[in-house]
């Protein structure tokens, strides 16, 4: 008999273990479910034939993978996810490219004006794009680029104020001494930006890199402004909302195509999710 006692204790315990576990993850399971609900019912929609989505039925009679498929068939997908994979993909480049050295002299050089430069950037990220949208269009248009991308993807090169942010905040986490011995061996700045600094950074520009291209990825009021009436280079968010238009009835073929769009940016991000996480908590530590 004693030794039927213990597998009894052993499963109470473990009872206890897991209330206690889902008492102190109780707000975290809650948010979780908030998150995770609205995926799940989108995805299990896109599987749905077109008589059963929006009814009460939540889980689907019959797999429908076929929705997606036919979301092919019915609009140039294709085209706009190769016109969004140009636009986010070229943006965050350019901004990377721009933004790097600045965040680099912002952080690690002491120069006359740098904190009022810095003001200047936190200023820029507080000013609503729609502010300039109409004499940023009015400069395209005089060039002949309205009805394109470019409009959208150049001005990264003069870099993102956010970004910039994020990387000075990162980069003077960094020990000063490590560019103070490069500089005794006689290495340039531009040396020590990129043979000492930039590999120490990953994290940060991983977490920037990610952030530009997930704003632009998602972007719909810039695309419109500047593709709205040239159908060839439009984006997947215009995309979508055309095709939602269309079959607005199709709600299977709705979420299906959402589903679509939002699976490449998911990959992405469990591919980059350590780098992203590492870059938003080192970038707070200083100020």
């Amino acid at each position: 008999m004693p030794k039927l006692r213990k597998p009894a204790k052993l499963k109470s315990l473990r009872q206890q273990n897991t209330l206690a576990w889902i008492g102190n993850h109780a707000i975290a399971i809650v948010l979780a479910i908030g998150f995770i609900g609205p995926i799940l019912f989108i995805v299990l929609t896109a599987l749905m034939s077109d008589q059963q989505a929006l009814t009460k039925n939540l889980w689907p009679t019959s797999w429908h993978w076929e929705n997606f498929a036919e979301v092919f068939e019915k609009a140039p997908m294709l085209a706009y996810f190769g016109n969004s994979l140009l636009y986010a993909g070229l943006a965050t480049a350019f901004m990377l490219i721009s933004s790097v050295p600045v965040a680099y002299a912002l952080s690690r050089l002491k120069w006359r004006g740098r904190n009022t430069m810095f003001y200047l950037v936190i200023v820029a990220m507080l000013l609503p794009p729609q502010v300039i949208a109409v004499p940023m269009y009015v400069v395209w248009a005089k060039m002949g680029l309205t009805g394109t991308l470019w409009p959208l993807i150049l001005p990264n090169l003069l870099g993102d104020a956010f970004s910039i942010f994020l990387l000075r905040q990162f980069l003077i986490t960094i020990p000063q001494s490590y560019s103070d011995s490069a500089r005794v061996d006689g290495a340039s700045e531009l040396s020590i930006l990129f043979r000492v600094i930039l590999p120490m950074a990953k994290p940060g520009i991983a977490a920037a890199a990610l952030f530009s291209f997930l704003n632009t990825w998602n972007d719909y009021f810039g695309p419109l402004l500047y593709t709205g009436e040239n159908q060839g280079n439009w984006t997947l968010s215009l995309g979508l909302a055309s095709f939602r238009g269309v079959h607005q009835v199709q709600w299977n073929l709705t979420m299906a195509a959402t589903v679509l769009v939002m699976l490449p940016v998911i990959i992405l991000f469990f591919l980059a999710q350590k780098q992203f996480i590492e870059g938003i908590k080192f970038s707070g530590v200083k100020g």
